[in-house]
């Protein structure tokens, strides 16, 4: 400002938005996910202004919110901006995925000023708090006056702080005219860490949860170390503590821990037997992050009723209402428990996970063409050790979990368990640099194909292997299967598309294949994407096959 003409309305946004941008990238944010439209004009400009931040232009609001969060999984919140109205609506699945994964992720929703709001409006709702408690934080500043500038810094800092472990909601009110230039921006700040306003979000516990002061059943010699996803914990804790227990390590494939020693990886099929189910009852589990997607692991640990001790992982996690105690791993750690070390309790579970890995792997041989657990641990084996791994959270996770073998290590968006945005998830990590491998089914590959938009001229090595069955798989393991008429069940659960997945993808400038055979696809994967690679199905023969590897361990266990 010179003297005591003040600047235009416009000339104020414009700097007030390349202030917040300019105190981000000091911050070290160097990524932005824009959805297109009108009222985020100001912000938009600020952010494609800077050279240092990498913007991605996506324009399906759902689409770009899931790769957000893809990006967000490598550690640092990307900035994902849209226009007013509905346009934040769509960003909703993926701020409550984030939200329950703790994915971090600042949530930039453009907005009409006060004096628009509840009054009809075109393009105006209330975006105030939209997404409720699925967020860390949420405010509101107002359409930015020259007599704020002061303030601009510090919030722009106060927004990182509070998005390190989730999503964060800044509504950004603007006035017409949106176009504006920016002036002089207020001098940066020395850093210093900005501590977050107002009281922590308190959780109740479930009902019988205390605080953990020593931690129960660390002397019991049945113990197991239940691993998800999410956990932040580190393998080296994890592994410390089977070596100090004997306990075997129950890996879900989310973990990322599936290479340490006395790892468990066939846990679904073996407690399948009931005999074995029975013998190897658990008296403490120390769960470690997420449950497992296996119904069947959860089922036992309920039956079995063993203390239970939760260890790390996004939230609170107790939906069987059985957690005993809430702890830390350094706690559980410093106790120095002796568990089952001596006994011959891990040596029993190691040698009926080598038969079982052994009749899994030789009956999926046994298949002339590539089935659904055969691309499961194809995928699994031959992931190169560069690239990262998305799983949809219906029949590939579970393929993953019970047939993926020692390599399986994956991300699902286990959050919310949802289908939704598993192609866009893994488009973000893919747009991070990093090959991006992504097992879905045709079902959750259709409602997220909008991904596929503007795909081709991206750089973004993405590799997509779509298990299509026509429908939803997952259905056909469920009662409704075999309690209604084909057609209803058809009809509400099979719900076939008749899709050309590999048409689709070409319509988008993606190559595609068929591919057969476990070789074939293994060939695929090493290929640079993107492509997508076709691997067909039949619902009822699916559920065949998974009866007869069930089947072969329980035959190996005798």
């Amino acid at each position: 400002m010179v003297g005591d003409i003040q600047p235009a309305p416009e000339d104020v946004q414009a700097t007030y938005c390349a202030t917040l941008v300019d105190e981000w990238i000091r911050l070290g944010m160097r990524r932005a996910v824009i959805a297109p439209g009108s009222r985020s004009t100001p912000m938009a400009l600020a952010l494609v202004a800077r050279e240092e931040m990498r913007v991605e232009v996506v324009h399906d609001e759902r689409v770009a919110a899931f790769v957000a969060l893809g990006i967000g999984l490598d550690g640092e919140p990307a900035l994902l901006l849209c226009t007013s109205g509905t346009a934040a609506a769509n960003f909703y699945p993926a701020v409550v995925e984030a939200g329950l994964s703790d994915v971090p992720m600042i949530v930039l929703t453009a907005d009409r000023p006060e004096e628009l709001r509840g009054i009809g409006a075109p393009q105006t709702i209330d975006q105030r708090r939209l997404y409720g408690g699925h967020v860390r934080w949420f405010h509101d500043p107002g359409v930015p006056a020259p007599d704020g500038r002061a303030t601009w810094r510090p919030l722009a800092r106060e927004v990182r702080r509070w998005a390190d472990d989730g999503p964060v909601q800044l509504n950004l009110p603007f006035r017409e005219p949106l176009l504006g230039t920016e002036t002089d921006l207020p001098a940066p700040e020395p850093r210093a860490e900005v501590a977050p306003s107002g009281p922590p979000v308190y959780v109740e516990p479930s009902a019988g949860r205390r605080a953990a002061r020593g931690v129960p059943g660390l002397d019991r010699q049945r113990g197991v170390i239940l691993v998800g996803g999410r956990s932040g914990v580190s393998a080296g804790d994890v592994a410390e503590l089977h070596r100090l227990t004997g306990w075997p390590i129950l890996a879900d494939p989310t973990s990322g821990m599936r290479h340490l020693d006395g790892v468990v990886t066939t846990a679904d099929s073996l407690l399948r037997h009931p005999r074995f189910a029975d013998d190897h009852a658990p008296e403490v589990v120390v769960r470690i992050g997420r449950p497992p997607a296996s119904k069947v692991v959860a089922q036992w640990v309920v039956r079995t009723d063993p203390v239970v001790i939760q260890v790390g992982g996004p939230g609170v996690i107790d939906p069987d209402r059985n957690v005993s105690m809430v702890t830390t791993i350094d706690e559980v750690l410093a106790a120095q428990p002796e568990g089952a070390t001596g006994t011959t309790w891990p040596v029993r579970w190691e040698h009926a996970e080598r038969r079982a890995d052994e009749a899994i792997a030789r009956v999926l041989a046994g298949w002339s063409r590539l089935t659904e657990p055969g691309a499961a641990r194809t995928v699994a084996d031959r992931l190169a050790s560069d690239a990262v791994l998305t799983v949809a959270s219906s029949m590939p996770v579970r393929d993953l979990e019970w047939f993926g073998g020692r390599a399986a290590r994956a991300h699902a968006n286990r959050g919310a368990n949802g289908i939704d945005g598993v192609v866009s998830t893994a488009l973000g990590r893919a747009l991070c640099g990093t090959p991006s491998v992504v097992l879905i089914g045709d079902l959750a590959f259709v409602h997220d194909s909008n991904a596929l938009v503007g795909l081709a001229a991206r750089p973004a090595d993405l590799r997509i292997v779509v298990v299509d069955n026509d429908g939803g798989g997952i259905f056909s393991f469920l009662p409704q299967a075999s309690e209604l008429p084909r057609q209803r069940f058809e009809q509400l659960f099979g719900t076939p598309l008749g899709t050309d997945v590999v048409a689709l993808a070409a319509a988008h400038g993606v190559r595609g294949r068929t591919v057969e055979t476990a070789s074939e696809l293994a060939d695929q994967l090493v290929l640079p994407g993107p492509w997508l690679a076709r691997v067909a199905s039949d619902r009822a023969a699916n559920v065949v096959v998974h009866d007869a590897l069930h089947s072969a361990v329980a035959e190996a266990l005798g």
